[in-house]
């Protein structure tokens, strides 16, 4: 049986995106991205669902940061539609409420209705452990927004349902593995992974990204961070369109090569149809 981790309690949308993609699987929650990422660097885990970025919040995890040290690869992406329900305990209401609990991205992706509702919020380490801390607590003054599911799971009763900001709220989850797991060309949609570290020369980011431009190539994410301290030429994590293999791709990444004191390829995967329809919209 595959064992699949991701930071997060049982009922959070990472346990949620784990049974989309690996339905009957062992799941291996964990306190933290650093642990998740570790379980399967050690053996513990075969697979990590990570979320990394949110169409409201932005970035979600430090992947750019934490992949290229981890010696995993991404194999998959995943969009999740996100829904996020207002939850107390049984014969709570609302107008009982005084302190809403969530992490910290949730409360961000729910202005309006703490706003509406003039609560004061309380920062969690995930949504489904606000759950569980209200059910715990067993007091109507304090509420969670959490996944329809954490409400099943922890007895809660849903006081207001689908109170994110945006309904088209979405976050982009990828699994990481121990193998790189690299599919041949084909004329299906693929996306590429990368880390590079320029060298500390001038114009050397404009001149490393150049080969991307001129092939035609999209960028589709680009993260910047340094590696220790001190004043070290500049790490990028970077997300592109197609194959590594394709033409065009391998002219690119000659280009960035030669510009480049290190290029690591950290995945290759089909690009998932949510990303084809925004594209189409």
């Amino acid at each position: 049986m595959t064992t699949v981790a991701y930071q997060g309690e049982p009922g959070s949308n990472s346990a949620t995106a784990t049974q989309i993609l690996y339905p009957g699987s062992s799941e291996l929650p964990c306190t933290s991205f650093d642990q998740a990422l570790d379980a399967v660097t050690l053996g513990t885990a075969d697979l990590a669902v990570i979320p990394v970025d949110n169409s409201a919040a932005g970035r979600v995890a430090d992947v750019h940061h934490l992949l290229p040290e981890s010696g995993l690869f991404v194999i998959a992406e995943y969009f999740l539609a996100i829904r996020f329900d207002l939850m107390g305990v049984p014969g709570a209401s609302p107008a009982e409420v005084e302190c809403v609990r969530s992490h910290v991205h949730a409360l961000s992706q729910c202005r309006k209705v703490l706003r509406e509702g003039g609560w004061r919020t309380l920062v969690t380490d995930d949504t489904a452990g606000a759950a569980r801390e209200v059910a715990e607590l067993g007091d109507p003054r304090h509420a969670a927004l959490a996944p329809p599911a954490a409400a099943l799971r922890y007895g809660l009763e849903v006081l207001r349902a689908g109170v994110e900001d945006d309904p088209d709220n979405t976050t982009r989850f990828v699994v990481l593995s121990r193998e790189a797991s690299v599919p041949p060309v084909t004329d299906e949609p693929m996306m590429t992974s990368l880390f590079f570290a320029v060298r500390n020369i001038p114009s050397a980011l404009y001149k490393a990204l150049g080969g991307f431009a001129s092939s035609a190539v999209n960028l589709t994410k680009i993260e910047s961070y340094q590696m220790g301290a001190g004043l070290n030429a500049s790490c990028f994590y970077v997300e592109i369109e197609d194959h590594p293999d394709e033409p065009r791709v391998a002219l690119a990444l000659q280009e960035l090569r030669f510009f480049s004191s290190e290029v690591r390829v950290l995945g290759v995967y089909p690009a998932h149809p949510h990303r084809l329809r925004e594209r189409v919209g």
